[in-house]
C-alpha cells in the first residue's frame, strides 16, 4: 500500500521556488538565502540585534556550518527586552501575545506579530491540516480562539481555507459539555491540549462519538496517549510540534505518524549540545534552535527552546525528503535530578502514569526527608478506586533501582487535580527539595 505523501512537500517547494520536489541541497541554498536576509532586515531595524550581532555580516554566512558564526537568542533576552526586537514600527503589529516564563526574574516574555505574519502560520495550518482532513470534516477546536490572531482563531481560519467546517471550542473546563458539544456538532476531527483530550477521552459517554482524526498540540505528546485516546475513538492521532515564538507552527506528523515534518520554508531548525552548544549529528538528542526566514515583526535568530528532540535518519514512509523531528521529550531545563545521577522528567512520568486507564491526571513533587528524596503523587482518578500499588508497579521500569535501594520513597495518594492550561503552562514536575 502507498501512503500519501505529506502535503507540506510540495507546498514548500511552491514557496521556495524549487521546482519539483524540495531536494534538500537546494532548501538549504534556500534557507541560507532567506537567513541572510533576515540578518539584514535584523541588522538595520532591532535595536536588540544590532548589540547582539556586532561583528557580524549577513553574506559570512554561507553554509549551514556558518551559523555558528551566529550567537544564540536565549527566552530571558527576549523578557528583558522584548520591545527592542521589533523590525517594524508599533502600529505595524497586529498581535501581541504575553507569555509568563519559568525564569528567577518571572518577567514575561511579550511576542509580535505583523499581519503578514499570521498570514505565514494560517497558510502553514492550512496545509498541515490537509494532511488529515478534508471538506467532508466537522473539526472542533480546543484551543483559546476568541481573539483576533489567537492560535483557535487562525486554525479556524486555515481550515476555512480547504474549506471545512470548524467550530472554536477553546481549552477545556468541563469536559461533560465538550463531550456533548462533540455530539451535538457531530464532530469529525480535534485538536486539542494532550493532558484535556485524553481526560474527555476518559469522560463517561466517549462511545457516543465518531472521529476520524485527532490532533494533539501545545505540550508534549506522550506515545501512551495518543495509543489511549486512537484506541478509545478508533481515531488516527497526529501530533503537532511548535511555540508561540516560531509563529504556533513549527511542524507535524504525516500519515505514517513516524516523526514531524518541519516548517522548512519559513523556519531554520538545528539541535545542539546544550552544554556546549555545538550542533549534534543527526539522530543524536539534543536541543532544538531555530531561527525565523519569513517573519518580519519580530524575527528571531538561532532561538534556544529549551526543548529535548531529534532529527530522525531514517527516510520517512510517506515518502518525503523533508527533515523530521522526533517526538519531544520534554524541556530540558524541568528534568530532575536523583541519587546515583538518574534523571526524571515530566514525559516521562506520563509515559508510565498515563497508559494506566484509571489515571485522569496528577500532580508530581519532590521533597526530601530525613536525607532522602520522597517522590510525592497525588493521581485523580476516573472513577475506580485508586490502587497505589498498581501505580507503583507501573514507574518500576523507571524508578525501581531507587526504590529497592531505599535511595527514593514514593507515595501515591488521590486528590483533586486539577491543571488547567490554555496551552502556554506545561506541566512539570515540582521540585521542593531546595526550598
Amino acid at each position: 500500500m502507498i501512503m500519501e505523501m505529506t502535503p507540506l512537500e510540495n507546498w514548500i517547494a511552491g514557496k521556495t521556488g524549487i521546482a519539483g520536489r524540495p531536494e534538500l541541497p537546494k532548501l538549504r541554498e534556500y534557507q541560507l538565502f532567506k537567513l541572510r536576509e533576515t540578518l539584514r532586515l535584523v541588522l538595520s531595524g532591532s535595536r536588540f540585534y544590532k548589540e547582539h550581532l556586532t561583528g557580524v555580516t549577513p553574506d559570512s554566512i554561507q553554509s549551514m556550518a556558518d551559523l555558528a558564526l551566529l550567537p544564540f537568542t536565549y527566552p530571558a533576552d527576549i523578557a528583558d527586552r522584548s520591545a527592542d526586537f521589533l523590525c517594524v514600527s508599533p502600529r505595524d503589529i497586529g498581535r501581541i501575545v504575553t507569555l509568563s516564563t519559568s525564569g528567577t526574574t518571572g518577567q514575561a516574555k511579550r511576542l509580535y506579530f505583523t499581519g503578514s505574519d499570521q498570514e505565514l502560520t494560517i497558510d502553514f495550518f492550512h496545509h498541515g491540516m490537509t494532511t488529515f482532513t478534508d471538506t467532508s470534516d466537522r473539526v472542533m477546536i480546543f484551543m483559546p480562539g476568541n481573539t483576533e490572531g489567537s492560535v483557535g482563531d487562525l486554525l479556524a481560519k486555515g481550515l476555512g481555507r480547504i474549506p471545512c467546517r470548524s467550530v472554536v471550542y477553546g481549552p477545556i473546563r468541563d469536559y461533560a459539555d465538550a463531550l456533548m458539544a462533540l455530539i451535538r456538532e457531530k464532530i469529525t476531527g480535534i485538536v486539542g491540549i494532550p493532558s484535556q483530550i485524553l481526560t474527555l477521552s476518559r469522560t463517561g459517554g466517549a462511545g457516543q462519538v465518531r472521529l476520524k482524526s485527532v490532533l494533539l498540540s501545545a505540550d508534549y505528546v506522550p506515545k501512551s496517549v495518543s495509543g489511549y485516546i486512537s484506541s478509545v475513538w478508533s481515531a488516527d492521532v497526529y501530533g503537532h510540534y511548535g511555540m508561540t515564538e516560531t509563529g504556533l507552527g513549527g511542524s507535524v506528523d504525516c500519515r505514517a505518524r513516524d516523526g514531524y515534518h518541519l516548517r522548512e520554508a519559513d523556519l531554520l531548525f538545528e539541535i545542539v549540545d546544550p552544554a556546549s552548544g555545538l550542533p549534534v549529528p543527526d539522530g543524536e538528542w539534543g536541543e532544538i534552535v531555530f531561527s525565523t526566514l519569513t517573519r518580519r515583526g519580530m524575527p528571531l535568530i538561532r532561538y534556544r527552546t529549551g526543548d529535548r528532540s531529534r532529527f530522525l535518519t531514517s527516510p520517512c514512509p510517506c515518502g518525503a525528503v523533508l527533515r523530521r523531528l522526533d517526538r519531544v521529550s520534554g524541556r530540558l531545563a524541568e528534568t530532575v535530578s536523583l541519587a546515583n545521577g538518574q534523571t526524571l522528567t515530566i514525559s516521562q512520568l506520563d509515559e508510565l502514569l498515563l497508559s494506566e486507564p484509571s489515571v485522569l491526571m496528577y500532580r508530581a513533587a519532590l521533597t526530601r526527608r530525613d536525607g532522602c528524596d520522597v517522590l510525592s503523587l497525588t493521581v485523580r482518578s476516573a472513577g475506580a478506586p485508586l490502587d497505589p500499588n498498581a501505580l507503583t508497579r507501573k514507574l518500576y521500569p523507571v524508578l525501581g533501582g531507587l526504590l529497592r535501594d531505599g535511595l527514593l520513597h514514593l507515595e501515591i495518594t488521590g486528590g483533586d487535580v486539577d491543571f488547567f492550561t490554555t496551552g502556554t503552562l506545561k506541566r512539570r514536575i515540582a521540585d521542593h527539595r531546595n526550598h
